[in-house]
């Protein structure tokens, strides 16, 4: 190959059709991009020259991948984690890293190699679980909703591994003296500490008139968000941290925005894409040899994720009362490491703490791990079926969490209006005033920043991406009445909500008979007229009034 062009051509035509393979085979399509990787690095065919390009879109990916993360977790949703989603990650969390590394010490691993493997054991992949879920409809189960919390317990946890390891920066297995225990517990002291501040005025004072401002153009907020991710990123580097650390602080510097939704909705075609190129270069960056040798201790600690995370998840949640199988259900998802493994240890090699070998394990491992477990998930109702009888020991004779009644979560509105000109502001007041709970959402922040009468809650967002909708109490909310001005919109819509399978009752505005017609073709159950019903409105009151004038009337 001579041009990177030509070369990022055959990377991606090659992605896509390897992933379409794994994709029928019904597995994650980053397990098919390390495969790519593999096969065109210097270990098998040696296509790719383009290292240096590929490695910095992969720090790209990497750095928009973490920001994402923090764009995700407000402070409202960390304060109303459950106490079985914190009680079951702390758990599970110590429980994989201390067993993980006795495991990887057994092994014949050095210490700060074990250390770093063990604690890559340990997290989940909060976007193959959210997908597999969402595919079989099971998001807002008990179970579903206690897997998204011990996640959100998860990603806090990758951040918190960053910042301490940063701080052991130059030390480690692979060179360099050991730092003092206060030494390194005053450096990562006053960096966090600095970094606390600077979020805090940040996210006071600065942020939400900046990002308001950006919002004022969807495709300016996009570059905002990726420009302040990056940025972020840089700055963590420099200041002793690492681009990861500082690409989560750039996103939960936003995540108290109500433009986050909208942010990550539009990130996420990016963040995949660049990801791409990170999951090519681990690939590339892998050699037979070295993955020949880790072979052996992977498979131990494949059984060791694949086995004892689901065990102790059902563990603690059996002895806080709850039945196996909603216990068995959750604990499956975190039969597998995730990409903040890999992530994870690849920082670790930046920073001098550990060698390829690590990179190469956890690699095995996350190959094995989320092969397995998203066929674990899928078939997960067989697979209780046959385990049942050997699950009882999970479970107390009385689990008086789900038989008392589990609390519910948060009850979704009644109707969400999407769309708020001048129609769909009254609409969404008037239906408010009548007793109905509205959600409102609508992308012009103008509006969606304005005082709202009423109460309506309003959030900011384009309905028409699908990603935003995800973020949608859909599942929750019986009516959903759309008042977007354009037929080609609501199509989109319509074709959305199937895909998501919503069930509740849909109306949606036509401008004209024409396109009510196209929209009653489209399936649109009901269909809304607004200025044929405010005309015959009119006729009916002013005919009453006109009549009523006429001369000789009252004398009739």
């Amino acid at each position: 190959m001579h041009s990177p062009f030509v070369e990022f051509a055959l990377l991606l035509l090659l992605c896509a059709l390897v992933g379409a393979v794994f994709v029928r085979l019904r597995q994650p399509v980053l397990v098919a991009y390390i495969v790519v990787g593999i096969a065109v690095g210097p270990a098998v065919f040696g296509l790719v020259s383009a290292h240096d390009q590929i490695d910095l879109l992969a720090q790209v990916g990497v750095a928009v991948l973490l920001f994402a993360v923090g764009l995700k977790l407000d402070l409202h949703h960390i304060r109303h984690i459950g106490a079985v989603a914190l009680a079951t990650g702390l758990g599970q969390l110590a429980f994989t890293i201390v067993i993980g590394f006795a495991l990887v010490l057994a092994l014949g691993k050095g210490v700060m190699e074990a250390l770093y493997v063990a604690v890559a054991l340990t997290f989940s992949s909060t976007i193959i679980i959210v997908k597999l879920l969402s595919d079989k409809r099971e998001l807002d189960s008990l179970h579903g909703r206690i897997a998204v919390g011990f996640l959100i317990v998860q990603d806090l946890a990758v951040v918190v591994a960053m910042m301490v390891m940063s701080a052991l920066r130059g030390t480690g297995d692979a060179g360099g003296e050991p730092a003092g225990l206060l030494a390194v517990l005053l450096s990562l002291g006053w960096r966090i500490g600095a970094a606390a501040v600077a979020m805090l005025v940040l996210m006071r004072w600065v942020l939400p008139a900046l990002a308001a401002a950006m919002a004022r153009s969807q495709e300016l907020l996009l570059v905002f968000a990726i420009a302040w991710g990056v940025a972020l990123a840089a700055v963590g580097e420099w200041a002793g941290f690492s681009k990861e650390a500082g690409a989560f602080l750039a996103g939960f510097s936003l995540a108290s925005t109500p433009y986050r939704e909208a942010m990550n909705a539009r990130l996420t075609g990016i963040r995949d894409f660049l990801l791409v190129f990170f999951f090519i270069d681990l690939g590339a960056k892998l050699e037979l040899s070295t993955l020949g040798a880790e072979v052996g201790p992977a498979i131990v600690l494949s059984l060791f994720v694949l086995i004892g995370n689901p065990l102790i998840v059902m563990a603690i949640m059996g002895a806080m009362g709850y039945r196996r199988r909603t216990g068995f259900m959750a604990g499956l998802t975190v039969a597998q490491i995730s990409e903040f493994s890999i992530v994870f240890v690849a920082m670790g090699i930046t920073l001098g703490h550990v060698g390829v070998q690590a990179l190469s394990l956890t690699t095995l491992v996350g190959l094995v791990t989320i092969t397995v477990s998203t066929y674990m998930i899928l078939y997960a109702q067989p697979l209780y079926e046959r385990l049942a009888p050997w699950l009882r020991v999970f479970e107390r004779q009385h689990p008086q969490r789900e038989v008392d009644g589990e609390p519910a979560g948060s009850c979704g509105p009644d109707a969400i209006v999407i769309g708020l000109g001048r129609y769909g502001w009254r609409l969404a007041h008037k239906l408010q005033e009548a007793g109905v709970q509205v959600l409102g959402v609508d992308f012009d922040p103008e509006v969606t920043d304005a005082p709202v009468p009423g109460g309506v809650e309003m959030r900011y967002g384009d309905a028409q991406d699908p990603e935003f909708l995800d973020t949608l109490p859909l599942a929750l909310t019986p009516w959903v009445v759309s008042t977007l001005p354009d037929l080609d919109s609501n199509r989109l819509l319509l074709h959305a909500l199937i895909e998501r399978g919503y069930g509740g009752d849909l109306a949606i505005v036509a401008r004209d008979d024409a396109a009510g017609a196209a929209l009653k073709s489209s399936g649109v159950p009901i269909v809304l007229y607004p200025m044929r019903n405010a005309v015959d409105y009119v006729v009916e009151h002013l005919s009453g009034l006109i009549g009523a004038a006429r001369p000789g009337k009252e004398a009739s």
